[in-house]
């Protein structure tokens, strides 16, 4: 598409080069505004849903974080767990040091970060937030975990020439992402109470994992298309064991997209509501689960720093997957776009 209007353009290719622009923001902001509007609201000092004459007017005083206050609580063990985190990230910087020589202070950040969100979701009994947050967090990454494994494989399988039937598999395989998820969850909850599994953890882990694989199958599949298949042979050819060849060659060539998937499974496990409430219990009320159940049952001004929270991660996982795809483009010497 031009970006510049050509001096000889018409009166009607200047009233579609200028129409157009217009039209597509209006469409952007429509798409952006129900998202972006939250973040605001949810430093309102007031507990409305609604913009007040302060925040309007720009009154310091009109803004707060009490809501992120009541969402966070006062119960755990935050500078416990992010002491913790740091001298474990320490003694590991140490050992990097003595190992490689070359000083990197990248675990003590981590160590703090997860020393700081382990030690806040530790000895919570009944916090509103912290609890079905900690429960998120305790089934997100399992189910991720589950799903890379499971849909990694897939996709190298269905990626081999002489796999039969292709298509129909791959199409059984996504059909989480195309059936509404209303019919998966009603045939989720009346599968597992057969076999004993709704209202338990592993119940919820599975079914979202089930949710998650689609995302890892197609972000693989699309990967291991540049995928130079003489460098297996090659490896072969030079006595590598298939595991052997596919950690050291294959692996390290398909892990962007196997990284972007699992983001993908982790999103989509972690911002789910719909399959936990007909598979789930109390004991697994994730954070979407309270969410919802606060919109219906107490309208709380909590929900808007809850949302902010969410989508602060999600921006970031999404920021992740970008650099990824890029990185998975040029490893495979396509240009980045």
């Amino acid at each position: 598409m031009d970006t510049k209007l050509p001096p000889y353009a018409t009166f009607g290719q200047r009233v579609w080069f200028y129409g157009f622009r217009v039209l597509c923001g209006l469409i952007f902001f429509f798409l952006i505004a129900p998202i972006i509007i939250i973040i605001p609201l949810s430093f309102n000092a007031e507990d409305f849903f609604t913009f007040t004459p302060g925040m309007l007017a720009l009154d310091p005083e009109a803004y707060s974080l009490h809501h992120y206050q009541d969402f966070f609580g006062e119960d755990g063990y935050p500078w416990l767990g992010l002491l913790i985190g740091i001298v474990v990230g320490a003694v590991l910087t140490v050992i990097l040091k003595l190992v490689k020589g070359s000083l990197n202070l990248f675990p003590i950040l981590i160590g703090a970060i997860f020393g700081l969100v382990i030690g806040k979701l530790t000895g919570l009994e009944g916090e509103e937030w912290m609890t079905p947050l900690r429960n998120s967090l305790m089934i997100a990454p399992v189910a991720t975990i589950l799903s890379v494994g499971f849909g990694t494989l897939a996709a190298i399988g269905l990626s081999q020439t002489h796999v039969p039937f292709k298509g129909a598999i791959m199409a059984i395989l996504i059909s989480p992402m195309i059936v509404p998820l209303i019919i998966s969850a009603a045939g989720m909850y009346f599968f597992y109470s057969r076999i004993g599994l709704q209202g338990t953890y592993w119940g919820v882990v599975l079914a979202h994992a089930a949710l998650g694989i689609p995302f890892v199958i197609i972000t693989v599949t699309a990967t291991l298309v540049g995928f130079d298949r003489s460098l297996t042979r090659a490896a072969a050819n030079l006595g590598a064991n298939p595991v052997t060849t596919f950690f050291r060659i294959q692996m390290p060539l398909i892990l962007p997209g196997v990284i972007s998937g699992g983001l993908f499974a982790f999103i989509t496990s972690f911002d789910e509501v719909v399959v936990v409430i007909f598979v789930g219990s109390a004991g697994q009320q994730t954070l979407p689960w309270q969410m919802f159940t606060g919109l219906r049952e107490q309208i709380s001004p909590v929900i808007l720093a809850a949302a902010t929270i969410l989508v602060a991660i999600s921006i970031i996982l999404l920021a992740t997957v970008e650099m990824l795809r890029r990185r998975s483009e040029r490893l495979r010497g396509i240009a980045p776009h």
